[in-house]
């Protein structure tokens, strides 16, 4: 399995009056960490979608560990599951500035025809790209 780790710090904006991370903000830290995922690669969500491919989310999970707080500063681990073929699968850690877990998560993309708005395989140029960085 591939792994990619990118690390930020938490902004007071994404805390609730207690200053801990509100709930809904892990689905935008899971973004961060597959576009970085994809960045690492050399690949990009822009530079996809100029393609004629979209990717939306189709299933989230998500299992809360421990709080994070405002101002710590959070690494996403993100992990490729498989190979992709329509759909392509990350796993996720998040991890705090002390290394304690607090986040487990799983996300499963679409890959979709911007033009026909269907199903569509992984661009090859994707596929080689994992293959040349296994």
């Amino acid at each position: 399995m591939q792994q990619h780790s990118t690390s930020f710090r938490i902004r007071y904006a994404e805390t609730d009056q207690m200053g801990v991370v509100y709930h809904g903000n892990y689905a935008q830290f899971f973004e961060i960490g597959r576009t970085e995922w994809l960045r690492s690669m050399g690949v990009t969500y822009k530079d996809m979608e100029k393609s004629g491919i979209m990717l939306p989310v189709i299933s989230l999970n998500c299992k809360f560990i421990k709080s994070a707080f405002y101002d710590d500063v959070l690494t996403v681990k993100t992990y490729l599951k498989k190979t992709p073929s329509v759909k392509i699968e990350f796993d996720y850690e998040i991890h705090n500035q002390n290394n304690e877990l607090l986040c487990t998560g799983h996300t499963i993309l679409a890959f979709i025809n911007k033009n026909t708005n269907k199903p569509t395989r992984c661009p090859e140029y994707i596929i080689e790209k994992i293959n040349l960085n296994k």
